[in-house]
């Protein structure tokens, strides 16, 4: 069997979760205790019983959702004895899951994720205030739909294409009275849903430039490595072991659309069978089904389900 393991990005973070992990082993409290001190700061009492509301916000959920995973990673290796690099044959991450991706692949250090991340949600953030925007999501319109709609309701404002999350489901991303008039154009073009996400401004699409300027000579400038599991890149779409490009494209990837429906696909053109969600919530498997009913599709979140990924092994 040819394994996959891909993380998630903002939108799947909850209070508590990851706190079973943190609670029953040794190597899993040690990756949040290792965040903590990274950060200066106790992420760790935020993600376990902390507000809502303050995980929510981007600085926050970027590197507790990596975290989270981080810890799963650690206890998947504990208890099947063995690297992920031994397990999985690809990674990829759903925008900050592409740096948890090169974490858990090796590139890059776990402190040094943890404070990149910090740092993107901190630019992101501040990006979305110098030029706010609006995210939504368009569902049941094929994508060639959703890019009529687009360039139809764009005018002379910032409208695009951000996440081609599966089959019939796109995110549209840009300023905010575009959005509003691709919402009804979509409604009109007979999209089963067209919904406001609650976001606090317009990720991956031009409107976030400025972050990608602030961040990218520190990306660019980072010791990263070539991934010891094959990466799909958000950018590309494709398989991506060029240290070098990784970086470049780290800093693409913020203002660019992450083609996830894509990039499942091409790991099933590789040879995947089976795609694990390694950290919170289900929102990757519940696109990989839509995408690819025939991969097989595995959560990895709770000691229990881990346990039992690895008695599958």
């Amino acid at each position: 069997m040819t394994r996959a393991v891909v993380f998630p990005g903002q939108g799947s973070q909850s209070v508590g979760m990851g706190r079973d992990l943190y609670d029953s082993f040794a190597c899993a409290k040690a990756v949040f205790d290792e965040v903590d001190e990274a950060l200066h700061f106790n992420l760790s009492s935020l993600i376990f019983e902390g507000d809502a509301q303050e995980l929510t916000l981007t600085q926050n959920a970027q590197p507790a959702l990596m975290a989270v995973s981080m810890a799963v990673c650690r206890v998947l290796e504990e208890t099947a004895g063995r690297p992920l690099k031994d397990i999985f044959s690809y990674t990829a991450g759903h925008s900050l899951g592409q740096w948890t991706a090169l974490c858990a692949a090796g590139a890059l250090g776990l402190p040094e994720t943890a404070v990149m991340l910090r740092k993107r949600g901190e630019a992101m953030r501040k990006a979305a205030e110098a030029r706010p925007g609006a995210m939504a999501s368009i569902i049941g319109l094929p994508m060639e739909e959703v890019q009529k709609v687009v360039n139809e309701s764009a005018g002379e404002e910032i409208l695009v294409i951000a996440n081609d999350n599966s089959i019939g489901q796109t995110v549209i991303s840009g300023e905010s009275a575009a959005v509003e008039r691709a919402m009804e154009k979509a409604k009109e073009m007979k999209a089963r849903m067209a919904v406001k996400l609650a976001v606090s401004g317009a990720f991956h699409s031009p409107l976030m430039r400025r972050a990608a300027q602030e961040l990218e000579e520190e990306i660019l400038s980072l010791n990263l490595r070539a991934p010891q599991i094959k990466l799909i890149d958000n950018v590309t779409a494709d398989v991506n072991t060029d240290a070098g490009q990784i970086k470049e494209n780290l800093v693409r990837q913020i203002y660019s659309p992450v083609r996830w429906t894509e990039s499942i696909q091409k790991m099933a053109a590789l040879g995947v069978t089976q795609v694990a969600e390694a950290g919170a919530g289900k929102v990757l498997t519940g696109l990989v089904r839509r995408i690819d009913d025939s991969l097989e599709r595995v959560n990895l979140l709770t000691k229990e389900s881990v346990e039992e990924f690895v008695k599958s092994l």
